[in-house]
């Protein structure tokens, strides 16, 4: 699905979701934290629906699969969230809180709008319109920083010391920065960010050259990597064996 154009600068995706019973729910891990909306009644048109804030992951989880008749994900860019939902990234970290806890009676009017629209469509709308009043005159200069610093990290595999230093602010102010608007350190984010291009393009590459593409020092740096945020090898994720599902609270 495509944003409004006025929101592009600020959501990085949206997707428009379907979950089978019959499949396992595989969280990658992921800097991005995304606003969720559900709909558990029968079909796509107006039932019972929530809205959901999935903060960023540091590494994979694995759920039995559910079926959801409508389901969008929306993943906001580096710093949008902070401003949407008015807290420090940090305490979204590897949750998934309910709107409501955030915004309070606004989120419970949303919810109610949207549950009340048929289709992904209207419903997107729906949420969109709400995001550009949170988004309304919030840009400020450490957006600019901060999506110069998570663009680095994420292509080049710049050492965190020297991109402080080419963006002229000290290492503790950058990471203070990413901690409050991505909820992850600097060094995490590009963790997470190497393991998704490995993800990514795993498919269809050799081992031991995507590792060096990745920004990886070789093979066994990656495979070593990949295990500590998805539970298992590269090898093994292409294959489909998967760690064992755990319950999914909601």
């Amino acid at each position: 699905m495509t944003p409004t154009p006025a929101l592009r600068p600020w959501i990085a995706d949206v997707t428009l979701l379907r979950p089978d019973s019959a499949l396992p729910l595989v969280h990658l891990p992921d800097a991005a934290t995304a606003l969720v909306y559900r709909r558990t009644g029968a079909g796509d048109g107006a039932g019972n629906g929530d809205l959901r804030v999935i903060g960023p992951r540091g590494r994979a989880s694995y759920f039995p699969g559910k079926d959801l008749p409508l389901c969008i994900r929306i993943r906001l860019r580096p710093g949008a969230a902070r401003p949407v939902f008015g807290v420090p990234v940090s305490e979204l970290r590897d949750q998934a809180v309910p709107l409501a806890d955030l915004w309070g009676t606004r989120a419970a009017h949303l919810e109610d709008r949207l549950n009340d629209l048929a289709g992904p469509g209207p419903v997107l709308r729906g949420i969109e319109d709400a995001l550009l009043e949170s988004l309304h005159g919030t840009t400020d200069s450490r957006d600019q920083l901060l999506r110069r610093a998570a663009e680095s990290l994420s292509t080049t595999g710049e050492r965190v010391g020297a991109l402080a230093r080419r963006l002229a602010v000290s290492e503790r102010h950058l990471r203070d920065l990413f901690t409050d608007r991505i909820g992850l350190s600097p060094k995490h984010f590009a963790r997470v960010q190497r393991v998704r291009t490995v993800l990514a393009r795993a498919g269809s590459a050799e081992w031991a050259g995507l590792a060096l593409d990745s920004g990886y020092y070789d093979q066994s740096h990656m495979t070593a990597d990949f295990h500590t945020l998805m539970g298992v090898s590269p090898a093994a994720f292409r294959a489909g064996r998967l760690p064992a599902g755990t319950l999914c609270a909601g």
